[in-house]
């Protein structure tokens, strides 16, 4: 059976909700009326989590009459359980200390998110000991749930700028090894909610080769003890996920490119976060309980307005057809006993059909509204025509220059003829050097900030002083891997059919056979012994974890999923990264390690979030 991260993450939350007790009624139903209600403190992180997998009605289902932010004021509710889940940080147990000292719930049930440090339990333990209210805390638990599910196959570990952590050539040592081991902790986290120790696939260098270690050791460490969270895994026949690591370097210009599709145009224009929209005027969810999202949001936009407008026709005519079944008697002759039994009928099923009927106007008013307020951006902003000039770029390997200047001169914001530059720039492995001039000036007529332009440029020229990735995992070497991958990214590029690079390696990785692209991956397999590489298991896999270091993208999922759905035997694949970025979220990161290499203007002209 199919790994399903998003059902299991919520499996875990239900069973805290209900006290850490085992619950025989489905995840989304629990019956909440049997137990005390109760009350439920979390942290901003841990809002994000469970705001993607449960509302505020299944909340009440679980028997949650009131859901709290910790660092909040609240009122003392003396008769009342309360579950907490938040982070394992100093402030985080100083609060919950404070709590019980204060008496504020009948009893605490603390659970953290991930793994909890000693210092910060011990800091718990002594602050309710010296209040003499740690009688109050009925459990502290680990529930290794840090990471946010935005559906069933994707999620993120909403750990911000770490492609700027990871790059920045002014980074200490401990800074860079702090973030490594901050990603390790939430794919451990993702391991630990599926039960499954995936064995480790990676490029040697940079932060893939680091992240794959840290995390290779910490699956060590907790496998020693007996029983752990793997021993159920162990001893059944399921088949261990393929865990591919990646690095955002690997391929730059899927981050950056403008995308056509809509899902990725709602991210990108309008801003979706953990699949909430906010317009001027609503606010809307975008997730799997959406028909018209779920059957179309892959489409291209303009195919979205017909189906809209199909959508609508079809609600009319049910309309009108359910007006025409309950609209009385027929040009004035009185019913029969017949009749009005019949009628009574239709009248129940008009009822009846109602909700369903209110339930499709407004998901269609709803994607009416958004697919206006793209058209606006679009037309403003000329979007189709950077859509099809960088396809052309990336897909055909050719550039038509009167589109590449007019765009770059004309419309469009100034992060979309950045966006553009760059991605011109990542499209061919030496652009002419007049060309390349053109598109420079261009770009300061329009007054446009050349700090992530600049920066991706010195990069590619960097290359040529690197003939291969260097072995060591320091912080100079991450600097040096970087240079060696950009341009490797490039080149990905411009191999045949120009398929996405990712999918390439992904499908690579899952078959294990022999692959020039793959066959010098390193391996790390925690379940195997230490020393020696004989008789680990290469593939093929029939379910992969994707994770992308230092920001994924919806097109770069959509490229990994579609594949595995039509393949036979059928492949299953999770997408993950350390956050997901629209195009413009990335270009500020590639702009901010400009400016911090003294490239481009100095203050970026690029809007702050």
């Amino acid at each position: 059976m199919a790994l399903s991260l998003r059902k299991k993450q919520l499996d875990l939350i239900t069973r805290m909700l209900h006290l850490n007790q085992q619950q025989s009624s489905p995840a989304g139903g629990g019956e909440g009326e049997e137990e005390a209600y109760k009350i439920l403190v979390v942290d901003g992180p841990c809002i994000s989590l469970l705001s993607t997998v449960l509302r505020v009605g299944d909340l009440r289902k679980h028997g949650v009459t009131l859901h709290l932010n910790i660092h909040k004021a609240r009122q003392q509710v003396a008769d009342a359980p309360a579950v907490y889940l938040v982070r394992p940080t100093p402030a985080n147990a100083d609060r919950i200390a404070a709590d019980a000292a204060a008496g504020l719930y009948a009893s605490f049930h603390v659970n953290f998110s991930t793994s909890v440090p000693r210092p910060v339990l011990e800091r718990l333990a002594s602050a309710t000991a010296a209040s003499r209210s740690a009688h109050r805390v009925a459990r502290v638990a680990d529930q290794y749930l840090d990471f946010v599910c935005l559906e069933d196959n994707l999620f993120s570990l909403a750990q911000p700028r770490a492609y700027v952590s990871l790059n920045d050539p002014a980074a200490a040592d401990a800074d860079i090894t702090s973030v490594v081991d901050a990603i390790a902790l939430g794919l451990f986290c993702v391991a630990a909610t599926l039960g499954a120790v995936p064995i480790i696939r990676c490029a040697a260098g940079g932060p893939a080769e680091m992240v794959a270690a840290a995390l290779d050791a910490r699956l060590r460490d907790h496998l020693l003890a007996k029983p752990n969270l793997f021993t159920e895994a162990a001893s059944s026949s399921f088949q261990r996920p393929v865990l591919c690591l990646f690095d955002r370097n690997f391929e730059l210009s899927v981050g950056i490119q403008h995308d056509w599709r809509y899902r990725p145009l709602v991210h990108d224009v309008l801003s979706l976060k953990l699949n909430k929209l906010k317009l001027p005027t609503e606010k809307y969810d975008l997730d799997d309980s959406d028909p018209f999202w779920v059957a179309n949001s892959w489409s291209e936009y303009p195919e979205v307005p017909k189906e809209i407008a199909a959508q609508l026709a079809k609600y009319k005519q049910d309309v009108d057809e359910v007006n025409q079944r309950t609209g009385g008697g027929r040009d004035g002759v009185e019913f029969d006993g017949t009749d009005l039994i019949g009628n009574t009928k239709h009248l129940m099923n008009a009822v009846n059909s109602l909700p369903e009927l209110t339930e499709r106007k407004k998901v269609i008013d709803k994607h009416t509204n958004i697919a206006t307020a793209l058209l606006a951006q679009i037309k403003e902003r000329s979007l189709s025509d950077y859509c099809d000039c960088e396809h052309d770029m990336l897909r055909k390997g050719i550039v038509d220059r009167k589109t590449l200047f007019s765009l770059l001169s004309g419309e469009g914001t100034k992060e979309d003829k950045l966006r553009l530059a760059v991605t011109y720039l990542l499209s061919f492995e030496a652009p002419p050097p007049s060309e390349l001039e053109q598109v420079e000036a261009a770009l300061r007529e329009s007054e446009v900030d050349m700090s992530a332009f600049l920066y991706v440029k010195r990069i590619k020229s960097l290359n040529t002083q690197f003939s291969a990735a260097p072995s060591t995992a320091s912080r100079n070497s991450i600097v040096n891997w970087a240079v060696s991958a950009v341009t490797d990214g490039v080149k990905n590029y411009l191999s045949d059919e120009r398929q996405v690079a990712l999918t390439r390696r992904v499908e690579a990785l899952m078959e294990g056979k022999p692959n020039p692209e793959v066959d010098n991956y390193l391996l790390f397999d925690p379940r195997a012994p230490r020393s020696g590489t004989g008789g680990q298991f290469r593939g093929p896999f029939r379910e992969a974890i994707v994770f992308m270091i230092g920001g994924g993208n919806y097109g770069e999922y959509r490229s990994l999923i579609e594949p595995g759905q039509s393949s036979q035997p059928s492949k299953h694949v999770i997408y993950g990264a350390t956050e997901i970025l629209s195009g413009v979220d990335f270009i500020q990161q590639l702009a901010e390690l400009g400016e911090k290499a003294g490239l481009g203007s100095g203050s970026s002209n690029l809007p702050s979030q």
